[in-house]
């Protein structure tokens, strides 16, 4: 089932490159294991089924055997013998049924166990009494992140700042974390090590229905869900019109939305596949804008923008800057940082550098442009090849 399920969501993928004959492979591997799988239970199913009729059996017998011979010898007549017979069969059926139905005890015994584990877990995210509203001053302190099934950390003592009205971006290679930095500023997950707090709050513990409202994120994959235009954007609640237009216009994705064949109430398909990779960045960009959030995260706002986009991007940037919005913008390309007012620079989960966009910018410069200093050749390396030639050339 999760092969087929993964087959269908890659069908573009499946279909353009043909990865038919691997998936198939696939799926014949899973499929001969799981009927491998099947025919050992029911293998070892009749034969404790089996074991069972024969054991039944053969005691009947012996208990006839046993009664005839006390009959024989008048210590018990034939109606004792028969009843005997008939008790002792009826007194081995709940046996046999009880093998017969063992899958269904193990099953239960296995649903008990989940229950039972799921009921002692810790609560995820405790309860809290509501906060009032942001304001939008962001600190990350000495954070530390592992995931659960990993012993390598991903995040090593992060520590930075964001004040509201002020934009901040994330910068490095690929696999540097940044990412996974992106989900703890929202809450997602909370620190292994560490601490990110709003307005000095933990965030991962603030109540979801008191701070989502106040939070703006925009991850790398951009994800909308069955509906229209509009409830995408008012985050599938009743759409209010007026904050909907601002937050799309304020995304620049207005005009795009009125040239849908039904505006703001295009049905755009699951996952938003009537739409293009641009416009789904638009719309998650409006999504993130709604209602004027006082912390906005923008993971690759950029990745499926063209020029127009991306001016469009940084005056939307700048409009949250003037109206007191922390911005947290993680990408690669050059335009992303026009607006920012401090750099962070990451690499392999940790802080390489962190200060303002200038000094940050100019130091990478450096770094890129440093000369390499020539490495000096040792005498011997120089003359004894020429030794050698002339050796060679005497002795020729």
């Amino acid at each position: 089932m999760r092969t087929a399920d993964a087959a269908l969501r890659n069908a573009e993928v499946v279909e353009a490159m043909d990865l038919m004959p691997g998936i198939v492979r696939r799926w014949e591997k899973d499929q001969s294991a799981m009927l491998e799988n099947q025919a050992s239970v029911a293998r070892t199913g009749a034969l404790l089924l089996d074991v069972t009729k024969f054991l039944r059996q053969m005691v009947q017998i012996t208990i006839l055997a046993l009664g005839a011979w006390l009959v024989v010898k008048h210590e018990l007549s034939g109606g004792s013998m028969i009843a005997g017979s008939i008790i002792l069969s009826r007194a081995l059926q709940p046996v046999e049924q009880a093998i017969s139905g063992w899958k269904q005890v193990s099953n239960a015994r296995a649903a008990n166990r989940r229950l039972k584990q799921f009921f002692n877990r810790p609560q995820r995210r405790p309860s809290g009494l509501p906060l009032p509203a942001p304001k939008g001053r962001l600190v990350v302190d000495n954070v530390v992140f592992t995931h659960p099934n990993s012993q390598k950390s991903i995040l090593k003592g992060i520590s930075f700042d964001a004040r509201p009205g002020e934009a901040v971006a994330v910068i490095g290679p690929s696999a540097a974390g940044k990412s996974t930095l992106a989900r703890l500023l929202v809450g997602l997950h909370p620190p292994t090590f560490g601490t990110v707090r709003l307005d000095g709050a933990e965030i991962f513990t603030w109540r979801r229905d008191d701070i989502g409202g106040h939070l703006g994120y925009l991850p790398q994959d951009v994800e909308l869900f069955s509906g229209t235009v509009a409830e995408n954007i008012a985050r599938l609640r009743e759409p209010d019109p007026s904050v909907v237009v601002a937050a799309a216009q304020l995304a620049d994705c207005h005009d795009m939305i009125l040239h849908l064949p039904k505006g703001y109430d295009t049905e755009i398909g699951e996952g938003g596949a009537m739409l293009s990779g641009g416009q789904r960045q638009r719309i998650g960009l409006a999504r993130a804008l709604y209602g004027n959030p006082k912390l906005v995260i923008l993971d690759e706002p950029n990745a499926s923008l063209d020029i127009e986009g991306d001016d469009a991007l940084n005056q939307a940037i700048a409009t949250m800057k003037r109206n007191g919005t922390t911005v947290v913008v993680i990408g690669h390309r050059p335009s992303t940082l026009s607006q920012v007012e401090r750099i962070l620079v990451m690499r392999d989960g940790r802080v390489s550098m962190f200060g303002p966009r200038a000094e940050v910018i100019d130091r990478l410069k450096r770094q890129r442009v440093q000369p390499i200093p020539p490495q000096p050749v040792p005498s011997q390396q120089v003359t004894s090849q020429p030794a050698r030639i002339s050796q060679s050339d005497s002795a020729e």
